[in-house]
């Protein structure tokens, strides 16, 4: 079944078609837990600081500078730092869509002012180009960003349409201006280019939605189907790089940077689904499904290679070498958030929740002003404490660090917790289907005026226990149906129905996938689904030959990890290894594993026969920390993957 959308909801993504149509702010709020605290921490400490860094660093500074005319003279930053700025703007207009916070409002504001002064008259918007000093217009579309730059523009300009419609701001009219100028240069009989890093295209699109306008979805479609003509000009990593290679509708799978190739499948899915283009979907669901098959890591993280932040080939997946951008993570949940609206497929959500928890939770510090900008499996070293003063010129950073060179993730992570709420649960004619689960407030309206009304009670990740709590109305209560996701990993699930009539209680197994419950909720009915969220050993195919012979535990859908601060005396967590036949057990709230230290010694030479035995060692029991918490208790080094004992 399609839905026709018929009001656009509170959220990121809006498509006017669909299996499932999102709910967004409005209509889902997250009221606490493990997202809900981060969410706190994300609109009181982390949206603070990076507008303090964009001030430190002069980014926002290079604004007023175009306004003044003083420019090229004293512009700082990267050639794409004008979208660090944009991205602030959009994480700040969904915070306050989530809260209300007046300091925000007056905050975005004056942020807006600022960047509405630089725009030229014709719409032209950027502080590294266009200017006497400086490149020409569009004369560097491999490196130069400005398109780029623009999408985010444009993704903040509707996160402020949909949060505060009709807001006297400006934001809305400054996107519009230059999305009408990139028609104009770039349109069907325009310049026959695209940029280097896909953005624009979803900025176009969700732009469209927005509005109204059509034109900026066909300038999304122009610029997708424009990819893999050879465009852009050949690098040492090939045009691939760039996802110029292969025509979208004709790749195999997502390569090059990890970023980029993510950006243009969320913008490509979107032009998919507006146009009614079933072939193009089709071909973004196969690449989807071959890139989680094959270059995609246990934390959902993506992207094996450093110099070109890129995915490898099928099976390339080191820990050791893990670049995981959290970027990247980002990207991921964009895509496979679309795909799950176009056909409502659990997996999507299985993936977005292994990314959430994995990636994007394990980027910023507990404080939100320090972050993890790539994201290694296997720390082999104890890092360096990054100065709280100082900005990272190394993306690769071993500690968590307040401010990047480059410093994509800290605003692509703030407006991904700000805009949480909207990627928590849809809705189609007949009920509401929950994805993510944390303790939430879920009101709606479905096809003939059913109202549905539930709380989500749960502390999820720590147990697997979620119940939905019917605040329904008696008087107006109309049968609909609940569907609750059921993890891939999640055997041995059940659900039970808890009238609250007293009528007596129903209980049956849910299997991985999804389970439906269709009633007449009452008001205190009540819904509980319960997930096995015990520890497990998970061991990868055997064509990852970086970690074969090793296993993950994982507790839900944690992925968990030795750090060295939990190992003792022996901290060299490269010479542990699974003891044989351990399995994972729980106490004291902590995983814990038996282990023994290879005993191999130091020699001249760490290559030997086949069938030499190790020295044989004692075990010993350790705790295991989630990922996403490594490297919060100082200097350490930790491993995903542990090898068993042979």
């Amino acid at each position: 079944m399609t839905m026709q959308t018929t009001t656009t909801p509170q959220a990121p993504v809006a498509p006017v078609r669909g299996r499932l149509r999102p709910l967004g702010q409005s209509e889902v709020r997250i009221t606490g837990g493990f997202w809900g605290d981060r969410q706190t921490v994300n609109g009181s400490a982390t949206l603070e600081h990076i507008q303090s860094r964009l001030e430190s660093e002069g980014w926002l500074g290079n604004f007023d500078r175009a306004a003044a005319g003083t420019l090229p003279a004293g512009r700082r930053g990267r050639e794409f730092s004008d979208s660090e700025v944009y991205k602030f703007l959009e994480a700040l207009s969904w915070e306050i869509g989530r809260t209300g916070d007046p300091a925000l409002e007056a905050r975005l504001r004056t942020v807006v002012a600022r960047v509405a002064a630089a725009q030229e008259p014709d719409g032209y918007l950027n502080t590294m180009f266009g200017r006497p000093g400086q490149g020409e217009r569009w004369s560097d579309l491999e490196w130069g960003h400005e398109l780029y730059c623009l999408g985010h523009l444009f993704q903040a300009a509707v996160a402020r349409s949909r949060t505060r419609p009709g807001a006297d701001d400006g934001l809305l009219g400054i996107a519009v201006r230059a999305a009408d100028l990139v028609c104009e240069v770039f349109g069907a009989d325009g310049r026959d280019a695209i940029c280097g890093h896909a953005e624009v295209e979803v900025g176009l699109a969700e732009l469209s939605r927005a509005t109204g306008d059509p034109r900026y979805l066909e300038q999304a479609r122009v610029f997708v189907e424009r990819h893999g003509r050879g465009t852009l000009r050949d690098i040492e990593w090939g045009r691939k790089y760039f996802q110029d290679d292969v025509p979208v509708r004709d790749a195999g799978s997502l390569r090059g940077h990890a970023v980029r190739a993510n950006y243009l499948a969320a913008g490509a899915a979107d032009v998919a689904v507006d146009t009614g283009d079933d072939d193009l979907l089709g071909a973004l669901r196969r690449q989807w499904e071959h890139t989680v098959a094959r270059r995609t890591y246990v934390t959902g993280g993506q992207g094996s290679h450093h110099q070109d932040e890129a995915f490898g080939e099928d099976w390339e997946l080191p820990a050791d070498r893990a670049y995981s951008e959290t970027c990247a993570g980002v990207g991921s949940i964009m895509f496979a958030w679309r795909l799950l609206l176009a056909g409502g497929d659990p997996r999507q959500a299985d993936l977005i929740e292994r990314t959430l928890y994995n990636v994007v939770a394990t980027s910023p510090a507990p404080d939100g002003r320090a972050f993890f900008y790539a994201n290694t499996l296997h720390q082999r070293v104890p890092g360096v404490p990054a100065d709280p003063d100082e900005t990272s010129p190394r993306a690769s950073s071993s500690l968590r660090a307040p401010w990047f060179e480059v410093s994509c993730c800290p605003p692509n992570v703030a407006r991904t917790l700000a805009s949480l709420d909207a990627y928590v649960a849809t809705a189609d004619d007949d009920g509401v289907q929950l994805h993510q689960y944390a303790p939430a407030s879920v009101r709606t309206t479905l096809a003939g005026g059913r109202v549905v009304a539930f709380d989500v009670e749960t502390d999820y990740p720590a147990s697997g226990a979620v119940r939905v709590v019917s605040r329904a109305d008696a008087a107006t209560a109309a049968p609909w149906t609940l569907t609750l996701r059921v993890p891939a990993w999640a055997t041995g699930a059940r659900v039970r129905v808890l009238p609250a009539n007293g009528a007596a209680a129903e209980e049956r197994a849910a299997a991985p996938g999804t389970v439906e419950v269709r009633r007449a909720f009452g008001p205190g009915d009540v819904v509980e689904l319960v997930l096995p969220i015990e520890p497990r050993l998970t061991a990868p195919d055997a064509r990852i030959d970086a970690v074969r012979g090793c296993v993950v535990v994982e507790r839900g859908p944690e992925v968990l990890a030795l750090e060295s601060v939990d190992v003792g005396e022996d901290a060299d967590v490269s010479r542990l290894a699974l003891a044989s036949g351990a399995q994972p057990s729980e106490r004291d709230g902590r995983v814990w594993i038996e282990v023994v230290t290879r005993g191999d010694d130091d020699a001249g030479w760490p290559y030997g026969g086949p069938d030499e035995e190790p020295r044989e060692a004692a075990s010993r029991t350790v705790p295991l920390v989630a990922y996403h918490e490594w490297a919060e208790r100082g200097p350490s080094t930790m491993r995903v993957w542990i090898p068993t004992e042979t």
